[in-house]
This record gives C-alpha cells, sequence and structure tokens, in this order.
C-alpha cells in the first residue's frame, strides 16, 4: 500500500513540475534525492549545537546537475567546447581532465590546491570545518558548489511536495534533535537567487568571457574571488588582483604580498603571478605612492636576510628576488628623484651591494645567477643590476 501511494504521489509531483517546463528525464534524476533532504530537513540541534541531519553522497552532487544545466541555459550561459573547457580547468584551478576516465566531476578543495580527492563539502556554516570547495562538472561544461536541492529549486509551488514534507514534520518524533525544515526558512528564496546568480556569474566570467560579471563577483562572491587568485594564483583579472592588493598594502604586514606573487605549484616548482605584479605598477601609478610597493622591498629582505622562506631554494630566492628588483628597482630609478615617499637611500638590490653582509646570498653569486638565466627574459633587470652598483653607504647613484 505505502509503495503504491509513494508510486501516484512521485507521478503528481511529476506532472506538476513538467507544467513548470522541467523534462521528464530531469525530473527523475532529482525528485528521489529532493525528497530525501525534505525529509531530512534543513538542519538540526542537539543539545543547543549544531547537528548534522543528512549525509550527502554522489547522487547530491549527480542530482543538481540537470536543474544546473537548466539555470544556466536560461540565463544565457554558452557551453564552451569540452576541449576549450578541459583547457580552462587546467588554466584556473591547475587539474588536468582525463577525457577517458569515467569520474564526472573533480573536487576543486581550495585549501589544499593539489588534492585530487572526490570529497562532498557543502560551503555553509555548520559544526564541521569543511575546506571550501567547488566542482567541476565534467559533461556539464560548468562548475558549482554543492548545494541541497531546495537551495536551487524552488520546490514550494508544488502542492504535493509540500504536503509531503508537513508530514515528514508531522511523523518526526526525534525528541533529542530538533529539525529544522526548509519550509521554515524565512530566506531561502533570497539564499536561493543569491546561489543561481552566483551560479551563473561564476561560469559566464570565467568560461565565456563575460567581463561584466567581474563587479558582480567582486562584490557578492569575494571568497571565491580571493582564493581564485590566492589558492590557484588567478591573475588575469585586475580588477581581482587589485583588490587584494589594497588588502596587503593597508596590513601591517605589507611584505606578505610577496606570498601571493609567488608561490609553489603542486610539482613543488616556483610559480610567478606576473599578473599581481603588473596590477601593482598599475596601483602604485595611480596613486603615485611609493608605499604602495614597499611590501616588495621587505619581502626581499625576507628572502634574503632570514629563514622565514626556506620552503624556497637558494635558485628560487635569486629569481624572486630578480623579479621584485625588475619592478621596484626600475620604479624607483624612475622616479625617486622627483617623487615624495621614497626611501633615497636603498632599492633591493642597492641596498645589497652596498652592504651584503646581513644576506645569506652574496652579491656576486647573485649577480653571476642573474646573468646566467640570462636575466630570467625580464626586461629592466640588466639595468637595474648595473644601477646597484652605483650605490654607496650614502644611498642611490646622480
Amino acid at each position: 500500500m505505502i509503495k503504491k501511494v509513494i508510486i501516484s504521489l512521485a507521478i503528481l509531483v511529476l506532472n506538476e513540475l513538467y507544467s513548470q517546463n522541467i523534462s521528464l528525464g530531469m525530473k527523475n534524476s532529482f525528485l528521489p534525492v529532493l525528497k530525501s533532504q525534505l525529509l531530512a530537513g534543513a538542519s538540526g540541534e542537539k543539545s543547543e549545537t549544531d547537528y548534522p541531519t543528512y549525509k550527502f553522497t554522489l547522487k547530491d552532487l549527480e542530482a543538481t546537475e540537470s536543474i544546473i544545466a537548466k539555470q544556466l541555459d536560461d540565463n544565457g550561459y554558452k557551453k564552451p567546447g569540452t576541449e576549450e573547457f578541459i583547457n580552462k580547468i587546467n588554466t584556473i584551478f591547475k587539474r588536468v581532465i582525463d577525457p577517458k576516465s569515467e569520474s564526472k566531476y573533480l573536487h576543486v578543495n581550495f585549501e589544499d590546491k593539489c588534492s585530487k580527492d572526490l570529497k562532498l563539502y557543502k560551503n555553509s556554516n555548520s559544526i564541521d570545518v569543511n575546506p571550501y570547495s567547488t566542482y567541476v562538472f565534467k559533461n556539464g561544461l560548468f562548475i558549482s558548489d554543492l548545494y541541497s536541492i531546495p537551495e536551487i529549486l524552488d520546490y514550494t509551488g508544488n502542492a504535493e511536495l509540500s504536503q509531503y514534507e508537513k508530514e515528514a514534520e508531522s511523523n518526526n518524533h526525534a525528541t533529542d534533535v530538533k529539525i529544522y525544515y526548509w519550509k521554515d526558512m524565512a530566506d531561502l528564496k533570497n539564499i536561493r537567487k543569491q546561489n543561481i546568480q552566483t551560479i551563473i556569474a561564476r561560469n559566464k566570467y570565467l568560461f565565456n568571457d563575460n567581463k561584466s560579471y567581474a563587479g558582480w563577483l567582486l562584490e557578492r562572491d569575494k571568497l571565491f574571488v580571493k582564493m581564485l587568485v590566492k589558492t590557484f594564483g588567478f591573475d588575469k583579472e585586475p580588477k581581482f588582483n587589485e583588490m587584494l592588493i589594497n588588502e596587503y598594502i593597508q596590513s601591517k604586514d605589507q611584505y606578505k604580498i610577496g606570498e601571493l606573487i609567488f608561490a609553489k605549484n603542486c610539482n613543488n616548482e616556483l610559480e610567478v603571478r606576473e599578473g599581481i605584479l603588473q596590477s601593482l605598477t598599475d596601483a602604485y601609478q595611480k596613486s603615485s605612492n611609493p608605499k604602495d610597493l614597499y611590501g616588495l622591498m621587505e619581502f626581499g629582505s625576507k628572502l634574503l636576510e632570514t629563514d622565514e622562506y626556506n620552503n624556497y631554494s637558494e635558485n628560487e630566492k635569486i629569481k624572486m628576488v630578480a623579479y621584485l628588483a625588475n619592478t621596484y628597482d626600475f620604479l624607483f630609478k624612475k622616479n625617486h628623484r622627483h617623487q615624495d615617499g621614497w626611501d633615497p637611500r636603498w632599492n633591493i638590490l642597492g641596498a645589497y651591494f652596498e652592504d651584503n653582509s646581513r644576506s645569506k646570498i652574496k652579491w656576486p653569486h647573485l649577480k653571476e645567477d642573474m646573468q646566467r638565466n640570462n636575466y630570467y627574459g625580464l626586461p629592466n633587470l640588466k639595468e637595474v643590476i648595473s644601477y646597484a652598483e652605483g650605490f654607496d653607504s650614502v644611498g642611490a647613484p646622480d
């Protein structure tokens, strides 16, 4: 009898959802999962602390695919070609999609960029401390966080589903766990709207090159933007770079901007984010304030004088100093005589030519290594090395 009732309910629900322009295949893919989520509720509380009432499985991620695909299609998302999508995922997240793999999803872990484990984490405030995550839908050719279906699809207009949820609440006799149901979330409509807008903005910006969404992402999806730049080195968007640069400029540890410019990739190799350096130069040229660049010189000191960044080899440190000097020392040489705010005595390389006693890497070796590497192809480096050798105890040469 119960089985017949469930089948009848499913048919009624499918008929009603069909009137909402949702295909039969799509309905079949998410309806069982949606009902499981309605039964479990949105959240739980036990002994005045958060308590999980639902365990996500791969079926939950799969169930959202058709819903998200339709939302994207309805909002003008143009699916990239498979090869283009694969290349962009590699460029943005440094992940390789194997076309021969049977796995339909990639887990992008923003706290461990090298992790390739497919684990399911929701980006929500809960008792679990989960790494910020998003997922690559290989077949759908888009990315999305993991959502519960009520967070991206309005089910409340369906009488049968609403009744199903009410009955789930009535039949819940648990006394030790308080369940909060989706229907009682006053802001669920706004949460759903924000989630859908986020999915659209991320995908149209990243895969349709729609730059008009950059401002929206900066305002409404700031954490994603920050981690995209900091964790994965996405330095192609000047507006994103500028936001992070301003935070470093205004912080007490301005030198840590070096951690934004340089990183180790998953092969333990040095990665230089040249877009950050260019955006920092642009920020200085707008402000005409040399203090915006002080973090470069301070980071250079940390590299050469301390053990703080010993995860980098000596050769990598020399290359990093080369990039810093190519920017800072060149702008110093060009501007310090006629612009207030510069320390007229020193720049990065000049300081180490004049007084090499504190540096763990001596000047002759520093210079020879830069020359041997053909100045790393940096346009200003040869010039600022020569300029540095004119420094004395008084400061910069005329």
